[in-house]
Order: C-alpha cells, then sequence, then structure tokens
C-alpha cells in the first residue's frame, strides 16, 4: 500500500515538474500554482515510511543583537531560540501521525529528539542532528526531517505567499503545530534576531530582517487562522483514495467542494460506493485571512431516498 502510494506521488511530481518546465515565466499564477501543488506533493512524500534512511541534519544561523560577530551569541538567547526550534520539530513531527489537541503530552516526542554535533563560523549558529534511534529498522525517509521541511515550507510561504498557498502548507496542521511554529518566531522577534536554516538538499530558508519575521508570525497567529465544522448536504461526486481526496456537491449553497478526507474515515474507498447518492457529510474547515477554505471530511452518512 506504502509502495504503490510512494509510486503515485512520484510520478505526480515528475508531471508537475514537466508542466512548470512548459509553462512561461510570465504566467506567474499558473507556476506558482504548480509550484506549490509540487511542495505539497513532496511534504506528503516525506512523510511515508519505507526502510532506511540517513538521519535528519540541519544548520540553525543566527545574526543581530544576540550575536557578537563569529565570536559567539548570548547564552540565554541560543538556549530559548533552541528549545523553541526544538519543540516545533516535536509538534509538527508527532502532528504527522497523530492528532494534537491544545495541550496535552505530545505522543512519540522521543522521536523527534535533536541533538547539537557542531558550532557554525561566521554567522553564529548550530549544527542540529536527529538524535540516534535504538530500532536498527527505521524507515528510509526520516519523520524528523520532514517535520524540519514541514516548518521551512510554513514560515516561508507565510513571509511572503498568498493566503491559498499559506493556507494548502497548514490545511493539515494542527492548531498546536502552528502555534509551535508561531512561538519559535516570537522568541527571534523577542531577542530582536534574525535567521536562517539550511537542510539538506539545499533547502534553506532565510529571513532579512526583523520585520519581516514579525510580518510573518502576525499571519500564523490565531486570529487570522478561521476553523469551524460544518454540515453539508449533497452528493459526492468522487474520490481519489490513493490520495485521500473528494468532491461533493453541495445543496446549499449549490457548490462544488474539493478537500481531504480526514484520519477519522480509515477506508477511504468505500465512499465510492454512495456516489451520487444523497448524504450527509461533516468537515472541518480552515481558512487564512483571505483565503479560500480547506475542507476535510471528518463523517458521512447517507440520507434515505
Amino acid at each position: 500500500m506504502i509502495i504503490r502510494e510512494r509510486q503515485l506521488l512520484q510520478s505526480e511530481i515528475a508531471t508537475l515538474e514537466e508542466l512548470i518546465h512548459q509553462t512561461p515565466k510570465e504566467d506567474v499564477i499558473d507556476r506558482k500554482s504548480l509550484e506549490a501543488r509540487k511542495r505539497e506533493v513532496e511534504a506528503a512524500l516525506s512523510i511515508l515510511n519505507p526502510p532506511y534512511y540517513e538521519p535528519a541534519r540541519s544548520q540553525l544561523k543566527f545574526r543581530g543583537k544576540p550575536t557578537v560577530k563569529s565570536q559567539g551569541v548570548y547564552a540565554d538567547f541560543a538556549a530559548s531560540a533552541l528549545d523553541k526550534y526544538a519543540k516545533m520539530i516535536v509538534v509538527l513531527g508527532s502532528d504527522q501521525t497523530n492528532e494534537l489537541g491544545s495541550r496535552g503530552i505530545i505522543p512519540d516526542r522521543e522521536e523527534f529528539k535533536l541533538m547539537i554535533t557542531g558550532t557554525l563560523t561566521g554567522s553564529f549558529g548550530f549544527e542540529i542532528e536527529e538524535a540516534p534511534k535504538e530500532r536498527t529498522l527505521l524507515p528510509e525517509l526520516s519523520p524528523v526531517k520532514a517535520a524540519m521541511e514541514k516548518a521551512n515550507l510554513i514560515m516561508e510561504l507565510s513571509a511572503g505567499s498568498s493566503d491559498d498557498e499559506v493556507a494548502d502548507a497548514i490545511a493539515d496542521t494542527s492548531t498546536r503545530a502552528v502555534e509551535a511554529v508561531r512561538v519559535f518566531l516570537e522568541v527571534m522577534e523577542i531577542y530582536d534576531a534574525v535567521f536562517a536554516i539550511e537542510l539538506d538538499g539545499n533547502k534553506s530558508l532565510r529571513f532579512a530582517n526583523v520585520e519581516q519575521i514579525k510580518q510573518t508570525r502576525e499571519r500564523l497567529k490565531p486570529e487570522n487562522i478561521i476553523e469551524g465544522d460544518a454540515d453539508l448536504l449533497g452528493k459526492f461526486e468522487g474520490t481519489i483514495p490513493a490520495r485521500r481526496l473528494f468532491q461533493f456537491l453541495s445543496e446549499t449553497p449549490p457548490e462544488i467542494i474539493i478537500g481531504k478526507i480526514g484520519s477519522e474515515i480509515e477506508d477511504p474507498s468505500k465512499i465510492n460506493q454512495f456516489i451520487e447518492r444523497p448524504m450527509k457529510i461533516k468537515v472541518h474547515t480552515k481558512q487564512v485571512g483571505n483565503s479560500r477554505p480547506r475542507y476535510t471530511l471528518t463523517r458521512y452518512e447517507v440520507i434515505a431516498e
């Protein structure tokens, strides 16, 4: 099942890369849409679990008031920044496979521990690596790396992309995980620091100034992310079980809704038994700023005809 899903995602990435290559640079909207979808598929691919992997690594670099040229960094800032970065990765990592409440114990937190393996010269910073696991059989793609990439993606898009692109990035991310990202950014703002995060594969994130960090944090505040639940009447028009996607024609108002099938529904393929039949569904909605709502299907039932 996982191998088949990986193949589908890899095939979609190859198709998207070809479409991006064929799309003229002046078609900015089309290119951004394709690139956003490619990032989303790559993130989905990165959390699947085949047999072995290299530990995740990153470089966290700082500039600004807490740093003293390339000599060092103030201890109170470094302790706070590293603590919030580590917590951000733990929460985002656990959020990949668990439903996180607003508080309480974070499941599987031991799986996402980080360690400092060295310091960097130039703009002062740290080399960070995923802590060794006791198990000998591990997934090919590190869940820690997936969490690091997710953190970078959320911050990168929140720094300058459209509300719709940010909404796509956090559509499957819990409120608690988004808050962990915001808290990390808040530390940078409080200490008047600027940072960059470099990951394997030349995937880097870089902020130019503290004002940019502040604006990014503001976009992730709870007041800008509207969530809710809604009951809808209508008919399913189709699903893609392997990608956990559904299409639904709502009656009031008449509207075609495309969304994701939540983890509450164990077997998405069963929905195909009810295509074009009157249904009542419950969806969780998420909207960032002025973006279109993102829908996650959490329950469905047949209406007697």
